[in-house]
């Protein structure tokens, strides 16, 4: 006598949820805490033997003369599952309420005697990668009734040992396993590749073998494929009512610092019910204020952003509030950052333009390009600074203003280098290579000199035409700058002079090329933006490593020196179209908006200069093998009137500490005091 045990190792060989079932559970399955229908798997049949006789042998099972076999009967085979949920994270749908209906529904449709014995469940989105799945923390947040054995994660990872507790897994419907027709496949091809069914409760479950597998294939596919049009196209008509939210001048999220929320009732009645409102953005009278003048620190006196932090922060709480994170006020540090001031740097709603979509919220916080950002047509709403003053603040500076801290010399030795100040230092670039120029004493006399390093420059297309090194003396460039500054820009016949010096330019063909020279200008903001990150981490580094520190300054230099190869090139393409296309002569009329003022240059502080040299944006061309020398200013339309007050501030303050105290005045625009007439009382 033989009996012969069927326990649910027997199940490798039926078929289950659109095919079969193949592999072999482990004996003994330890159902999860808190199922109280789980059950081990037992069941068996058990057939006698007969002793030997002489009939003939039995035909071979299986062969069409086999003598048709009569079914034993057995015990029911229990047949251990997972039961695998998902919901979207909780702002969109409340956990509580879909996990336990979709584990209800799924145990609905299980087969007799199949039972769940563990629980896998996520709060995510669908529509993350497979390996971002099964990380989240989210349903720590949330009482959920159903034990919890893992996410996706942990279901694939036990689904993969030889000692997994189940032989299936059951979900609601396909789609909660994930909304991208190719990460549900990949899950069910690679339970499949262990020897687990992936079965769903809106789908016929079949335990037979030889079950047919094409329809009901058809069927999931079709099911996956219509889930993620869904997604799709919900996405995409959210989009566009973002977008004509946008247009119509609604602020999204809270409202940037500067700003106050005006805020409407909403539109829907049902919305308008549970107290919900749309606003517009006003401009908030004790920050407002300060959002201006971040810009003017920026964009005219060139200031850098830990700079503009300590100037507010030295202001004080009252006139120049810090922001307020979006976090909440227990995020809050209370003071001035260099973060907080480039936030507000890049921010444009500033111009008075609604703009939507800077940030993938979803990626991390990272920057959408600018090409991706939604605009209003039309400002929506007070503008806090011109377009021309956010224009100019996105150009760049160095931290230091571009000036070296005087150090002091050496007693009874000769003078240094790094003991001069140098008064152009940082405006002073290289003709042939567009490198700034530095600072460098010889005999005891001031120069700008660049000399490239054959290490890092060698391959240049321009290296082979530079010469060794390129000098020229501090005192004749600061000659030229001087007398560019009192003619040309605030002389009384600077128009005249420019004037003459376009009419070459007036009589060659202007070309078309307004779009192109827009996409080059954006692209050299975008390299600059990207060397004053590059800049911030280094300056930021003050914990790092020690021993990986030299590396990391090497790594800083590298990609400075490619951002600053490719603003190269951006910027002589940039002069090419325009000595090409000239400059319109209407322009000339900007000039008129500059005040007319005459300087003692030699009486005016070092300090005072540069700031009048950063308001300009005073940039000088030294090309050395034919001695030729371009001096440069900015002057925008928009910034004329801001130029203005700098030169106006500068000679205010310069004329106050100076009037009466016996000092020639730098500006003429203060009269000097008769020293033949006695001060008044």
């Amino acid at each position: 006598m033989a009996t012969l045990f069927i326990t649910a190792r027997s199940l490798q060989s039926e078929s289950a949820c659109c095919g079969s079932m193949p592999g072999s559970p482990p004996a003994a399955m330890k159902p999860s805490k808190g199922d109280h229908n789980a059950a081990p798997a037992q069941g068996s049949i058990s057939m006698a033997e007969s002793p030997p006789s002489s009939l003939p042998p039995t035909p071979t099972p299986g062969t069409p003369w086999a003598v048709p076999e009569i079914a034993a009967e057995s015990a029911p085979v229990t047949v251990p599952v997972a039961w695998l949920g998902r919901t979207s994270d909780e702002d969109a749908q409340d956990p509580t309420l879909s996990l336990p209906r979709q584990l209800t529904n799924s145990r609905k449709a299980l087969p007799a005697n199949w039972v769940i014995v563990a629980h896998f469940y996520d709060v995510e989105s669908g529509r993350k990668a497979l390996d971002e799945r099964g990380h989240s923390l989210a349903h720590e947040r949330f009482h959920i009734p159903i034990p919890r054995d893992g996410g996706i994660a942990d279901l694939l990872s036990e689904a993969s040992r030889p000692d997994r507790r189940f032989a299936a897994v059951i979900c609601e419907s396909i789609e909660r396993v994930a909304r991208r027709t190719y990460y549900g496949t990949k899950v069910e091809h690679e339970l499949e590749g262990h020897g687990v069914a992936l079965c769903a409760a809106d789908e016929p479950i079949s335990t037979d073998g030889k079950a047919k597998r094409a329809t009901p294939t058809l069927t999931r596919r079709v099911k996956q494929a219509v889930a993620e049009w869904y997604v799709l196209q919900m996405l995409e008509l959210s989009w566009d009512g973002f977008v004509e939210h946008t247009k119509q001048g609604w602020n999204i999220g809270k409202p940037p610092y500067g700003y106050a929320a005006d805020r409407v009732p909403h539109p829907v009645p049902a919305r308008r019910s549970e107290g919900r409102t749309k606003h517009r953005l006003i401009p908030d009278p004790v920050r407002g204020p300060v959002v201006t003048r971040i810009y003017q620190l920026r964009g005219l006196e060139r200031r850098s952003y830990r700079d503009i932090a300590l100037v507010l922060q030295a202001e004080g709480p009252e006139t120049a509030p810090p922001p307020m994170p979006t976090r909440g006020a227990e995020a809050a540090i209370g003071r001035w950052t260099a973060s907080a001031v480039r936030g507000i740097l890049e921010n444009p709603k500033y111009t008075g333009y609604q703009v939507w979509n800077r940030k993938a919220r979803k990626k991390g916080n990272t920057a959408n390009p600018i090409s991706e950002w939604i605009w209003s047509p039309h400002p929506t709403h007070e503008a806090l600074v011109t377009r021309e003053l956010f224009d100019a603040a996105t150009p760049l500076a160095t931290a230091g203003g571009g000036q070296r801290t005087q150090r002091g010399g050496r007693v009874g030795g000769p003078a240094r280098s790094e003991d001069h100040v140098y008064q152009l230092r940082s405006y002073v670039f290289c003709g042939l290579c567009r490198h700034r120029m530095y600072g460098k004493l010889s005999k005891g006399r001031p120069y700008y000199a660049c000399q490239p390093k054959a290490d890092h420059d060698q391959d240049a297309d321009w290296y082979a035409a530079h010469p060794k090194a390129v000098w020229i003396g501090e005192r004749p460039l600061v000659e030229a700058v001087r007398t560019f500054f009192t003619e040309r820009v605030l002389g009384p016949q600077r128009i005249e002079i420019l004037r003459t010096d376009l009419a070459a330019l007036a009589a060659e063909p202007v070309g078309d090329h307004g779009p192109r020279l827009r996409r080059l200008r954006a692209a050299v903001v975008e390299v600059e933006r990207r060397k004053e990150r590059l800049l911030d981490q280094l300056s930021e580094d003050d914990e790092g490593d020690p021993a990986t520190a030299r590396e990391f300054r090497r790594g800083i230099r590298r990609r400075y020196d490619a951002a600053e190869k490719s603003r190269i090139e951006l910027s002589q393409e940039i002069a090419t179209i325009g000595a090409a296309d000239g400059i319109p002569t209407s322009d000339v009329a900007i000039l008129d908006l500059l005040p007319q003022i005459g300087v003692d240059w030699d009486a005016t502080p070092l300090e005072l200069q540069r700031r009048l040299f950063d308001a300009f944006q005073l940039r000088i061309t030294y090309r050395g093998p034919d001695r030729h020398l371009d001096i440069e200013v900015t002057v925008r339309a928009g910034l004329a009137k801001e130029l203005s007050r700098v030169v106006d501030a500068v000679t205010a303050a310069d004329s106050a500490g100076r009037c009466g105290a016996g000092v020639s005045q730098p500006f003429t625009g203060c009269p000097q005091q008769d020293s033949n007439l006695r001060p008044s009382a």
